[in-house]
């Protein structure tokens, strides 16, 4: 891989971690892959624009997180499972001294996270993030199946209190993966603190976009951190105010 900006250079495998490292406290970045029309989907799933590049970049996201954070349209449709210590990103979490696993955190309105979903009964136990207005007894069968529930807002989910009690619990530095209606909403909230974006070569014509057609409340004006590269694929990182 190569960086482009702000430096011209390589950038060896063992040098991305610092390259997309963070300062301590609390941020919640987004990760996206997305074609050069916008994108964010062949045939209902991120892999088909993905890379080798992609992939690596995607590791080392999730090794540096505390959760990772997911609608939960996106968690079924991409087939989440939890963090497991024996995979290629609990192995590298534990390379670089972090925790072996983390929890992902599913952000759902109606809670519709299944208790007999995969997530559901892990190891290290997936959080759930609703409002008051979801089904209380769907609530319930979840945290039987050890889900932690969080309840935030009444009618709507409250991403700024979802935060907050995450942090609660030390999950500070938290990675969202998506969808789109969960990206735009968190720009909505003004809680999104970085996006690294991953601009794959490729025109899908259609499917989903990055922010879903949905008109944002304020035009966002990230600036940009970094742009390193690989097989025609441009590896991104912008920080928003």
């Amino acid at each position: 891989m190569r960086s482009l900006h702000p430096s011209v250079g390589l950038v060896p495998d063992e040098e991305l971690a610092a390259v997309y490292g963070l300062p301590t406290g609390r941020v919640l970045r987004v990760n996206f892959v997305t074609s050069l029309d916008g994108a964010v989907a062949v045939d209902g799933r991120s892999g088909g624009l993905g890379s080798d590049g992609d992939l690596r970049v995607f590791r080392v996201l999730r090794a540096l997180a505390d959760a990772v954070l997911v609608g939960a349209g996106t968690a079924a449709a991409e087939g989440y499972r939890p963090l497991s210590a024996d995979s290629p990103v609990g192995r590298l979490r534990s390379d670089l001294g972090r925790p072996a696993t983390a929890p992902v955190v599913v952000v759902s309105r109606r809670a519709s996270l299944s208790p007999d979903d995969q997530l559901a009964g892990a190891a290290q136990p997936t959080v759930l993030v609703t409002c008051a207005a979801a089904d209380p007894e769907r609530r319930a069968a979840l945290t039987a199946a050890g889900v932690h529930v969080l309840v935030c807002g009444e009618d709507d989910v409250d991403l700024p209190e979802a935060l907050d009690q995450l942090a609660a619990r030390g999950l500070e530095q938290v990675l969202c993966e998506g969808g789109p209606a969960l990206f735009a909403a968190a720009l909505d909230a003004g809680v999104v603190d970085e996006l690294c974006l991953t601009i794959a070569p490729a025109l899908v014509g259609g499917g989903p976009q990055l922010l879903g057609g949905t008109a944002l409340a304020e035009v966002a004006r990230p600036e940009l951190v970094h742009v390193l590269t690989e097989d025609g694929s441009l590896f991104t990182r912008y920080r928003l105010a």
